[in-house]
């Protein structure tokens, strides 16, 4: 399942990464260290197959080939707003991800693969030679803590502001906007914007920006990509119809709905084997705004046009701690898994308990966990241990560019 692979990032990365980690580790004890018998100091790839028992539990390995995945808990992509006004990867980002080196991998926070693609302040990009270098730290420190790591590919598409972007609208697969409470842009909170529809010969250059960023990816050491095509951001506002009114090749069915998404993965993998690409879908979700009545119907279809693609994994937001549409039965992993084959991740509202049974019933392989991993760096060894919960972080620590506060001051158990 995880290959050794000799690419690096920059050059002396892992040299420095070497000695940044041994600073995290005395600051911090509990913080996990390469596991013994690990060769190899490059980056680690991740080609996620379905061949270990779906019976397995949670903290079981996930095994393909004469690799392991130490456990089934991912850390799921988590917006923290700490890369600065420029957006690049940097040293407190670095320390953050090894905290939580020892979850089965991490997927790191939605990164934007263009300025177009900005919406969210302080968020990293994956776009500039600054922002592949800053990533190449970040990597090159949680493969040598012994962790791995995907980044999420990311374009907000109408979740945006012209504040962001110069006075230019953002842009969305159509014109309508987000019906919502506002955004916070760099010029303070304002309300959403009506969107510009991207014209059909504009679709390709975002696609190709796709593919240029998850080659960037690859070259800043990490694991493999997750597509984020969830939460109301572009490539969800293309699949949805309540957001996608075109009458071009991409809307107007399910099927041209679809195609966005399937150009954006062929993109992509163009620059990665298959089987380190990943994409993430939210049904079920109303976060944006979003929500549409066909919605069982065009995220089925989805599912079996990624089932064609040789993916990591599907990793489907089956939750509904974020809000539901009530606009029919909610999807289900038993849902996707007639459709899909390949690894299925849950995401949203699960606990330990829960994502037991759902991978002990064989409705899930892996288990994402977001807002735990804020305050429980070390949520691996708490649910090995049986250790309790720390206290939820407060929820204004969560996105703001408050530096360490809330974000890299968690103890782990042992010394809290």
């Amino acid at each position: 399942m995880w290959m050794t692979h000799a690419r690096g990032g920059s050059s002396g990365t892992a040299a420095q990464a070497a000695a940044f980690l041994a600073t995290v580790q005395r600051s911090a004890s509990g913080i996990p260290c390469r596991p013994a018998g690990r060769a190899g100091g490059g980056p680690l790839y991740l080609g996620l197959m379905l061949t270990a028992s779906r019976a397995a539990g949670l903290l079981q390995p996930f095994q393909r080939d004469d690799f392991t995945l130490p456990n089934r808990v991912v850390m799921a992509p988590l917006t923290r707003g700490r890369a600065g006004k420029e957006r690049i990867p940097n040293r407190l980002m670095a320390e953050y991800y090894v905290q939580r080196a020892s979850a089965g991998f991490i997927i790191s926070e939605a990164t934007t693969i263009s300025e177009q693609a900005n919406g969210w302040l302080e968020s990293p990009g994956i776009y500039t030679d600054a922002m592949q270098a800053g990533w190449a730290d970040v990597t090159a420190a949680v493969h040598t803590a012994g962790g791995r790591i995907f980044l999420q590919l990311w374009h907000q598409g109408r979740a945006s502001h012209s504040d962001f972007h110069g006075g230019s609208l953002p842009v969305s697969a159509s014109a309508v906007r987000i019906d919502g409470d506002g955004i916070q842009t760099p010029l303070g909170k304002k309300p959403y914007e009506t969107p510009r529809a991207l014209e059909a010969w504009e679709i390709a250059a975002v696609v190709a920006d796709y593919g240029r960023a998850a080659a960037r990816a690859r070259a800043a050491g990490f694991d493999g990509v997750e597509i984020h095509a969830a939460n109301g951001y572009l490539i969800d506002q293309f699949l949805q119809s309540k957001t996608n009114h075109r009458t071009d090749d991409y809307g107007g069915s399910i099927e041209k709905r679809t195609r966005f998404l399937r150009e954006v993965v062929e993109a992509v993998a163009a620059e990665w084997p298959a089987g380190r690409v990943a994409v993430r879908i939210s049904p079920n979700g109303v976060f944006n705004d979003m929500g549409s009545p066909n919605f069982r119907e065009q995220f089925t279809h989805v599912a079996t046009m990624l089932d064609r693609h040789d993916l990591a994994y599907l990793h489907v937001v089956d939750g509904l701690a974020f809000g539901f549409h009530k606009l029919g039965e909610p999807m289900t992993l038993a849902d996707f898994r007639r459709v899909f084959r390949g690894p299925l991740m849950g995401n949203c509202g699960y606990d330990f308990e829960s994502a037991e049974r759902a991978i002990a019933e064989g409705h899930a392989d892996l288990i994402a966990f977001g807002r735990p991993f804020i305050s429980n760096p070390d949520l691996v060894a708490r649910f090995r241990n049986g250790w309790p919960l720390a206290k939820p972080a407060d929820m204004a620590a969560w996105y703001a560019p408050t530096g360490a506060v809330g974000y890299t001051d968690f103890s782990p158990h042992a010394i809290s």
